[in-house]
């Protein structure tokens, strides 16, 4: 899929792109989300992928790309061959980045002033070796998510298994049997989940498989639930 890639809107200034993306046998897909700023028509490519020269071009169409973003620590697996596509655009990223991924990249906090009121962000606290920022659009009411949680859908036997029972992701959308176990400071994972459930979304775009398109909150809210991660 990532020979020219098609991007699908999934709403006003928002699409999505599928990469391939496996582990031991098992797929897990990449996806990759451009949202468009309808104030200055710059583009935020948030997630990287395997781009191809026909991907950039494609990309190029949606508006002018303005930044790449890498929104936690562990997802940096084509973050060298993305930088080779976009040289020219600023790259953000969590605080270390840089150096675990080999690339140049700039502290993801704080967010551009120009992303200012249409894109918010959130550190999910308390995670230092995984720094997950979400990302909410707020036109379109659509949360943005690298590993919070995963929403797998048919596959092969293998990689059926590999989800369920190696990564423990069970229910749609979920999340892995790990996640929680990097949560280091409980307390402040709480607020910032907290504060996460205060944000008015319906969809949630997830950094692997399929979007959730709607009535997300209460999905999101389950599939915390189902690793013990709602706030306390």
């Amino acid at each position: 899929m990532n020979q020219g890639t098609l991007f699908r809107q999934v709403a006003e200034n928002l699409w999505v792109g599928q990469y391939p993306l496996s582990l031991l046998g098992g797929h897990q897909g990449r996806v990759v989300t451009v949202i468009r700023l309808s104030s200055t028509g710059q583009l935020i490519i948030h997630s990287t992928g395997p781009f191809t020269n026909a991907d950039v071009d494609e990309i190029t169409k949606l508006g002018k790309p303005g930044w790449m973003v890498d929104s936690m620590l562990r997802h940096d697996t084509f973050a060298k061959e993305a930088r080779k596509m976009f040289p020219n655009i600023p790259y953000l990223a969590p605080e270390g980045f840089a150096t675990a991924a080999g690339v140049d990249s700039r502290p993801l906090f704080p967010p551009p002033a120009a992303w200012a009121p249409e894109v918010q962000i959130l550190l999910i606290d308390g995670m230092p070796k995984v720094k997950e920022y979400v990302f909410l659009h707020v036109p379109s009411r659509t949360l943005v998510v690298a590993d919070l949680v995963f929403n797998f859908g048919h596959a092969s036997l293998w990689t059926t298994f590999f989800r369920k029972v190696v990564m423990g992701v069970k229910s749609h959308p979920d999340s892995a049997r790990l996640y929680p176990m990097q949560i280091k400071d409980r307390a402040a994972y709480d607020k910032s989940v907290r504060r996460l459930l205060t944000w008015d979304f319906d969809r949630i775009v997830v950094g692997h498989c399929e979007v959730v398109e709607t009535n997300g909150k209460e999905r999101l809210k389950q599939g915390l639930a189902n690793k013990g991660m709602l706030p306390r």
